[in-house]
């Protein structure tokens, strides 16, 4: 049997506008590309932290989670830093999950120009 460890996969994307329609399509957008490149049922998420730039006042991520079946799993929101000159309507995300996966084969999610954050992370596979 294969132990399980608690690792952590990041996730970003970018949003053109502060509606609450826009956060919850990047929201699942990023969450569905996340459970699916690391193979994540739902029983395997330990916790959700989502942070949004300053910029983004409209909606909840973690209703947008609801939507696609995350109904037990504990979320937080943040606010990021407001650092001068940073991306701006960027949603983070990270997802804590219980897996046999070593950290290296974790394929954390950067998608429209959150990409630039963490070019280091993103495998070949992961091409936008």
């Amino acid at each position: 049997m294969t132990a399980l460890r608690v690792r952590g996969v990041r996730g970003a994307i970018t949003v053109e506008t502060d509606s609450a329609e826009a956060i919850a399509a990047a929201s699942q957008r990023m969450l569905t590309e996340m459970l699916r490149r690391n193979r994540i049922e739902c029983d395997d998420i330990a916790s959700v932290l989502f942070s949004l730039t300053p910029d983004l006042k409209a909606a909840f991520p973690a209703l947008s989670a609801r939507q696609i079946g995350l109904h037990q799993v504990p979320m937080l929101h943040f606010c990021e830093i407001d650092v001068p000159g940073s991306l701006e309507r960027v949603i983070r995300v990270l997802m804590h999950i219980n897996t046999a996966l070593s950290q290296h084969e974790i394929e954390h999610v950067y998608l429209e120009r959150a990409a630039s954050l963490r070019p280091d992370l993103l495998l070949p596979s992961s091409a936008q």
